[in-house]
């Protein structure tokens, strides 16, 4: 498959709406150093997958300019793996500078750093496997869901 530009956003959104939101419901309470009511760091690790996610299309167009260079004009899997560097240090670096509204203080670097790599493995798992039996014709239609 060779996905395309609105494929991945869409795979993008969808997962990180369900597979992300799922697995930041049972991390929260659990996240090392999180301060305030329950509801606090909810809200907190929430909008913390919202930055995520808005970012993540930014990104896509992004890969997309990118990948124009290459002769396949896709990335090798460990490649859309390691993308989780560059965005997560943008969102970290964001949360650090306190633009992201919503989250102030930014949490413990521990937390968030659990929170994001937890959540990006398990999405990236899922895009890689399990996303292809409910979705039969996914891999064929370029990764677009509609």
């Amino acid at each position: 498959m060779l996905p395309t530009l609105g494929g991945r956003i869409q795979t993008r959104i969808f997962l990180l709406c369900t597979v992300g939101v799922i697995i930041t419901a049972i991390l929260t309470p659990i996240l090392p150093g999180m301060t305030g009511t329950m509801g606090e760091r909810y809200t907190a690790t929430y909008l913390i997958l919202l930055t995520v996610l808005i970012l993540g299309i930014i990104w896509e167009f992004i890969y997309h300019f990118l990948m124009q260079f290459r002769w396949e004009k896709d990335w090798p899997t460990l490649f859309g793996f390691i993308t989780f560097i560059n965005e997560g240090f943008l969102v970290w670096g964001l949360l650090l500078l306190g633009v992201v509204p919503g989250v102030d203080p930014a949490p413990p670097a521990l937390a968030f750093w659990i929170l994001f790599m937890v959540v990006w493995i398990c999405v990236w798992a899922v895009a890689n496997g399990p996303m292809r039996v409910p979705f039969i014709r996914w891999r064929f239609r370029g990764g677009r869901l509609i």
